[in-house]
């Protein structure tokens, strides 16, 4: 069975290797994706919380994962907006 740990596990590799990609790469593109990749990490240690955060009737708080869900969308928008800012800056250039 899968333990709070792994996930929290996964999750901190996954944040290490956006974090990563953020300092070391110059690619404006490239530094958007690992800011998303940071994001989604965060995100999935929010949803392993939730999941093994029981509430008072014994089953799992499904709060966080409902959140997580509107973290998605407005990420969705968000990268939407950055890209096509990313794009014109380029073509200005």
């Amino acid at each position: 069975m899968t333990t709070l740990g792994d996930y929290l596990t996964v999750s901190g590799v996954l944040f290490a290797i956006g974090f990563s990609g953020v300092l070391l790469r110059r690619n404006v593109i490239i530094i958007f994706m690992a800011l998303e990749l940071m994001l989604n990490a965060a995100n999935l240690s929010l949803v392993a919380f939730s999941r093994f955060r029981l509430g008072d009737d014994g089953l799992p708080n499904y709060n966080a994962q409902v959140l997580v869900f509107f973290i998605i969308t407005v990420a969705a928008a968000e990268v939407a907006v950055g890209l096509a800012i990313i794009v014109a800056l380029y073509r200005a250039r």
